[in-house]
């Protein structure tokens, strides 16, 4: 008899656990797919903005736009003051503007659509990396020849890991961190690792660097 019980909750449990792996191995993969489903693809906004004209063309810097990006775990997106900061005197009255200026007059915001979205169980800051020189370029590739801005790369958990076990190569002087068109030197990185005390990969690759 107390063999029969034994049996029956290991059965029991191992039921449990098997069904919880296998809910766990759906979600992950539903989470991976809605990743890289949305590499490549433009994501069109409510206003026509062209980062290929505005960062490219005209240079302006991200953080113009992306005021938070050095300090806070989001880049930031810009309010209306920031556009119309120009386009009160840049093409005023262009059709293009309409949306921005009704935003101004309403003094409500402009509601842009999301390019990246990580999964909620990702912790992300932009902060330490702009601040141990991982260019924007790194993650969201040469945004300056984007007319219409689209993610790059699939942000999969293999993608993050394959920088922290190796960061050196992906590695720039800080002054160079907002320049697109700069090219990482693996042999200068490995002497900023130093520089800005990047953390060892036993570290950056610990489970709590990412979910916490």
């Amino acid at each position: 008899m107390r063999r029969r019980n034994r049996w029956l909750k290991t059965l029991f449990w191992g039921s449990v656990l098997g069904v919880f792996l296998a809910l766990v191995l759906v979600f992950s993969g539903v989470a991976v797919g809605a990743l890289e489903q949305r590499e490549g693809r433009p994501v069109p906004q409510p206003v026509p903005f062209s980062h290929a004209f505005h960062a490219g063309g005209l240079g302006l810097s991200c953080r113009y736009c992306h005021s938070a990006v050095e300090y806070a775990p989001y880049a930031g997106l810009p309010p209306t003051e920031t556009c119309m900061t120009c386009h009160l005197y840049v093409k005023p009255d262009s059709p293009n503007l309409a949306l921005v200026r009704e935003s101004w007059e309403k003094g409500e915001l402009l509601r842009w659509n999301r390019v990246v979205n990580l999964p909620d169980f990702v912790y992300f800051h932009h902060a330490p990396h702009v601040a141990k020189g991982v260019g924007c370029a790194e993650c969201h590739g040469r945004v300056d020849q984007m007319p219409v801005v689209y993610q790059p790369k699939a942000f999969t958990m293999k993608f993050c890991l394959d920088c922290h076990r190796n960061p050196a190569p992906r590695l720039r002087p800080r002054e160079q961190v907002f320049n697109m068109a700069y090219v990482p030197d693996p042999e200068l990185g490995r002497e900023l690792l130093q520089l800005y005390h990047v953390r060892p990969p036993e570290e950056l690759t610990s489970c709590n660097t990412c979910h916490r």
